[in-house]
């Protein structure tokens, strides 16, 4: 996951202040949901105003192909 948050983080773009019309400062991030497609939040803060805002990373999930998929290598039975 933390892996996710750094590629997230990399790709914002900081929001505009709509009353300042100034770049907002990165203030944090935070998951909001893992399962079933997890979504991050990104909370910027105005420098000057202190006017808060949120933007979201929304992962999409990648299909693999059926020969990549995992399986049980022994199936135990119980007697």
């Amino acid at each position: 996951m933390v892996d996710r948050l750094r590629s997230a983080a990399e790709q914002l773009e900081a929001p505009i202040c709509s009353d300042c019309h100034i770049e907002m400062k990165w203030f944090r991030s935070e998951l909001l949901v893992d399962e079933p497609t997890p979504i991050i939040a990104h909370l910027f803060v105005c420098p000057h105003c202190k006017r808060a805002a949120q933007t979201d990373t929304i992962f999409r999930g990648v299909q693999a192909p059926p020969e990549k998929l995992s399986a049980p290598r022994f199936i135990a039975y119980a007697a």
